[in-house]
C-alpha cells in the first residue's frame, strides 16, 4: 500500500541539515522518494508500508525533532 508522510522539522538551518534528514529517511524500509524543503521545513515522504514512527526515528537519529504533519495511506 503506498504510504505519504508529511512532517516539520523545524530544527533544519542549512544544506547540511537537508542532507543528513534525508539520507537518514532513505535508509527506512519501504521508502521511496523523499522531498525535503528547507524553507517551509517541511518533508514529504512516498513509499510503501511506510511507518511514521520509523520515519520519526530516523528524523531523530539525523539530530532533529520531527513533527507529524499528516499522514495519509
Amino acid at each position: 500500500m503506498s504510504t505519504t508522510i508529511n512532517l516539520s522539522v523545524p530544527g533544519m538551518t542549512c544544506g547540511h541539515c537537508v542532507a543528513a534528514v534525508d539520507g537518514e529517511i532513505r535508509k527506512v524500509h519501504g521508502v521511496v522518494d523523499v522531498v525535503v524543503d528547507l524553507e517551509s521545513k517541511d518533508v514529504v515522504v512516498i513509499g510503501d508500508d511506510v511507518e511514521l514512527a520509523a520515519v520519526v526515528a530516523a528524523v531523530d537519529e539525523a539530530g532533529y525533532d520531527a513533527v507529524d504533519a499528516g499522514a495519509q495511506t
